[in-house]
């Protein structure tokens, strides 16, 4: 019998998540990173099996939200006020120096000065999503260097717009709104949400102990973190940015246990695998051996800047050396915000289809060495600390 052409979806997400879990438990019993197996998952089933449709996107975005938001949720945020001068160096030295050494580089091998500072711009913006899952799993992510890893990657976002809309604006006038207004939203976000979260740790810390709000706590959580993603982005800033700060004013209820519990059950079953087999679906094989030479260079140059940069900022903030190793990795994956740059720079004809490749490079290669590599830099380290 044929499937009903409006019903293949559920096909569709039904061998995702199937694929999901089976990506998961040969990670588990090769000792690597369940995150690790999803995406490689992703990457078979998009050879000729299944394409990442709009449905399969949206529910994607949905799992980064719900992953950011659980991870707002677990962080402390007595932690993550103590370490804002670290995450403000680490932010910055791995803005500088990858950007430094990936445009340097492009501009040596024949770039016009435009796209080496967008292929630079490509090469500082940090997805924190699959350290926060991997950190998750080996059970650091309320550590320092995870407390550290969050703070710098919502700086370095931050950066890395006003670098982007500052350079389009420079060589596109009218392209996109001015540097001014960029800061602007951005300043009105933090605005919006320091005034929300204070007036929402107040009203729930009066009525808890009057109303049981046990029941009612999770759903008005969900529409808070939604919401809050929603304006995020509609300033400018990521949505994932507004969930993490949604997860971080409620960590500040007594209800934080009960709606990470609740909200995780619902996203590791559902939400995050469909997340992280999407990026592999997303990956373009025929496209990666594409100028392979310039891709592979660019690709070294921006690890080493992030490692080396975020490390070195976190080296000079009081971590060890080998804690300033965790966060130069835990800062070394690049997504969802990469590609959207390259898409935006492509599509304004500041960089051709080799650049493009390069950053399809970049994104693959990090998104597949940092769960491995992030859970082998903290190996022995429980052992080392008692």
């Amino acid at each position: 019998m044929e499937l009903a052409p409006k019903l293949e979806y559920l096909l569709h997400i039904g061998i995702i998540l199937l694929g999901a879990q089976i990506g998961g438990i040969i990670s588990r019993r090769l000792r690597q990173p369940v995150v690790l197996g999803q995406i490689i998952v992703g990457i078979l089933l998009g050879i000729n099996l299944i394409e990442k449709t709009e449905l399969v996107g949206q529910l994607a975005e949905i799992g980064v939200i719900f992953l950011m938001f659980i991870a707002g949720l677990e962080t402390d945020v007595d932690e993550l006020k103590a370490s804002g001068k670290s995450s403000t160096a680490i932010a910055i030295l791995g803005v500088v120096v990858p950007m430094g050494l990936v445009s340097g580089a492009a501009y040596l091998m024949g770039q016009s000065m435009p796209s080496s500072i967008i292929l630079g711009l490509i090469s500082i913006a940090t997805s924190v999503s699959i350290s926060v899952q991997t950190l998750k799993e080996i059970g650091f992510l309320r550590s320092k260097q995870g407390i550290a890893i969050l703070g710098a990657a919502i700086i370095d976002d931050i950066i890395g717009i006003i670098l982007l809309t500052l350079t389009i604006g420079m060589v596109r006038p009218n392209a996109e709104s001015g540097v001014l207004s960029v800061i602007l939203k951005i300043i009105t976000f933090f605005i919006i949400t320091f005034v929300l979260g204070y007036i929402i740790i107040k009203v729930v810390l009066k009525i808890h102990h009057k109303f049981n709000l046990r029941r009612v706590i999770v759903s008005y959580s969900l529409i808070f973190c939604v919401l809050l993603a929603y304006l995020s982005e509609d300033l400018g800033v990521a949505a994932v940015t507004g969930a993490y700060f949604a997860g971080v004013i409620l960590s500040m209820t007594p209800y934080r246990h009960k709606i990470s519990h609740d909200i995780q059950i619902v996203s590791d079953s559902f939400f995050t695998p469909i997340f992280f087999v999407s990026i592999g679906l997303g990956v373009e094989l025929n496209e990666l051996g594409y100028a392979i030479t310039f891709s592979l260079i660019l690709l070294g140059l921006g690890i080493i800047g992030k490692i080396f940069g975020c490390g070195f900022g976190a080296r000079a903030t009081g971590f060890s050396v080998k804690e300033s190793l965790q966060v130069g990795i835990g800062m070394v994956p690049r997504a969802e915000v990469s590609i959207i740059i390259a898409n935006l720079a492509l599509s304004l004809n500041l960089i051709g289809d080799k650049e493009f490749s390069s950053a399809i490079v970049l994104v693959v290669a990090t998104t597949l060495m940092t769960p491995s590599l992030l859970k082998w830099s903290f190996k022995g380290y429980e052992l080392e600390k008692r």
